[in-house]
């Protein structure tokens, strides 16, 4: 447990015992304590005096007056108590006990905030999943940087998560791509082709064209069955060689990869039949047959297997489900983009008609990323002329900027990203404050070091008296709870608010109270301490797959 919360427990069970002890219950109820959004009310407040006036029969803030009178303030590491209007006390708590933290991270270095017992339940994440027949977008990055981000909470606070990308190699834009490398081939050696109405018109697919053309140019004599087939197993293992390293480059790495097609090879499309049938969920109608999904919730039942005996796209969804939660995966989270909002209540849906809890499932969508400079919107890529890439990103603002920017802004959101902002070195621009803060911290570690100064455990921390020290160590000690509740939340943006907050709280103390002075025993504690707050910022920079510079 956390300081902070050893704290708030402290503090609970104090004035559960100041009310035993005045009297006024025998049986005490919860006791709620908040943080006042205002400091000058303290850090902490209850309202349990009001909630003990039925109970009590006595007016609020005598109860209020009866536990102060009561409560054992040292104990409770309370420094002062007010009450406030109708009967809330208002607790202005010792800081002395913040400074406990400073050996707590030393100690645990880079597994400080992180969670030593793990919980129950698995998750599998499955993020990203774009169709293999072209460059990754600006969509694609904001789903990429979000879920990979929220990967690593959710492993900090204690699951076991599994990352997976759903690779679409089974439906029709996988042949759309063949037949597009086809006509592109055919077109590099000389022949007369046509793309299909629904091909790929990129330049990467020009690019895989006119290199097999030169290569080989043997695929033209091939019966065009084969030469299709051929291509769309080039084509997929080109389009999947430069995803996989542009989400690599990006930061980005998956546990699995999982193929649709193993889903038709693996006899799973006809399992997850089976179970719907035995279920009792399935039924032919108009030559079709449907899934009864309006049972749990869907507006209407939806077509499985079409009048001509082809699958809709529905039926290997259903099927991966099964199979994610047949592979022993307790929860699933899918990250979405806005286009499949209405998809959501259909699959929880059919995972109610394969006889599992549609709360198994939760979806995260994705708001659209709109990218910004010089005040209008950028739509076009100057390097390809096409729309907007993962990789037009990297290179424009650097991996670190375009991780942080796409991370800190809720996923339900929209979102404008400011490209000058992330490119420019002020303390506007979020993340450079963030890094810049934990450069600073090297730079004066560093020099400390040239004057004999290294980092301690047992320095004396009782000689660290600045309320800007203090303010920081709570938001060191909060690291924890705010990890926990970023992956309870499912908002991993709630790490970057941390981390500006963090680095914000850093500069102003080192702005009010000089580091390295002639007293080396207070010099030597406040080391220590900004290098407790230098593994916490680096931590919770991590996290979100940003890196954390010791010079800039």
């Amino acid at each position: 447990m956390n300081i902070v919360n050893q704290l708030k427990n402290t503090l609970i069970e104090e004035i559960k015992t100041a009310i035993l002890q005045a009297g006024l219950v025998e049986d005490v109820p919860e006791i709620k304590i908040e943080t006042p959004k205002d400091t000058a009310n303290g850090d902490y407040s209850s309202n349990i005096a009001m909630v003990l006036t039925k109970l009590a029969k006595r007016n609020p803030r005598e109860i209020a007056q009866l536990i102060v009178n009561h409560l054992d303030a040292s104990k409770a590491h309370v420094e002062k108590v007010e009450i406030a209007g109708p009967g809330f006390i208002n607790f202005y708590m010792d800081n002395s006990y913040l400074t406990e933290v400073i050996p707590q991270v030393l100690k645990q270095q880079n597994q400080f905030g992180h969670q030593t017992d793990k919980k129950a339940k698995n998750i599998l994440l499955e993020y990203v999943s774009a169709n293999p027949t072209g460059d990754l977008h600006i969509g694609h990055a904001r789903n990429a940087a979000v879920g990979d981000t929220l990967a690593n909470v959710l492993a900090a606070a204690g699951y076991d998560v599994q990352r997976e990308y759903y690779i679409n190699d089974a439906g029709k834009q996988i042949e759309n791509l063949a037949y597009s490398i086809e006509a592109r081939y055919l077109q590099a050696l000389g022949e007369e082709a046509e793309l299909p109405a629904d091909g790929y018109h990129g330049k990467d697919i020009i690019g895989i064209a006119e290199d097999l053309a030169r290569k080989d140019a043997s695929y033209k004599e091939m019966d065009s069955t084969e030469r299709i087939k051929a291509f769309r197993k080039l084509g997929l293992e080109y389009e999947m060689r430069k995803l996989k390293q542009d989400l690599a480059d990006f930061n980005v790495h998956f546990d699995n990869w999982f193929s649709e097609t193993s889903l038709y090879e693996a006899g799973k499309i006809e399992a997850a039949l089976t179970k719907l049938k035995d279920n009792g969920y399935l039924f032919d109608q108009d030559d079709a047959t449907w899934l009864r999904t309006t049972d749990f919730g869907d507006d209407k039942d939806r077509v499985l297997i079409k009048n001509d005996g082809t699958y809709t796209y529905f039926l290997p969804d259903i099927a991966y489900h099964y199979d994610k939660i047949e592979r022993g995966n307790d929860t699933l989270i899918n990250l979405f983009g806005a286009d499949h909002h209405g998809y959501i209540p259909r699959l929880k849906a059919s995972l109610e008609t394969l006889g599992f809890d549609a709360k198994r499932l939760e979806v995260q969508v994705m708001q659209m990323v709109r990218l910004m400079k010089d005040g209008q919107e950028m739509k076009m890529s100057k390097r390809t002329g096409n729309a907007i890439t993962l990789r037009d990103i990297m290179d424009e603002v650097g991996i670190d900027a375009a991780r942080y920017f796409l991370t800190m802004r809720s996923a339900d959101t929209h979102f404008d990203f400011d490209m000058e902002l992330a490119k420019s070195e002020s303390s506007d621009n979020p993340v450079y404050y963030a890094q810049y803060a934990h450069a600073r911290i090297c730079s004066i570690i560093r020099a400390a070091k040239e004057q004999g100064i290294e980092v301690s455990q047992d320095a004396d921390f009782s000689l660290i008296t600045n309320d800007k020290a203090f303010e920081l160590l709570k938001r060191v000690a909060d690291f924890e709870g705010t990890i926990e509740s970023a992956a309870e939340s499912r908002a991993p943006h709630r790490i970057t608010n941390y981390i500006q907050d963090l680095a914000s709280h850093f500069h102003k103390f080192y702005n009010a109270e000089k580091v390295l002075t002639d007293d080396k025993e207070k010099s030597k504690a406040h080391v220590a301490m900004i290098e407790a707050v230098r593994i916490t910022l680096k931590n919770a920079l991590t996290l979100v797959g940003v890196s954390a510079p010791e010079k800039m």
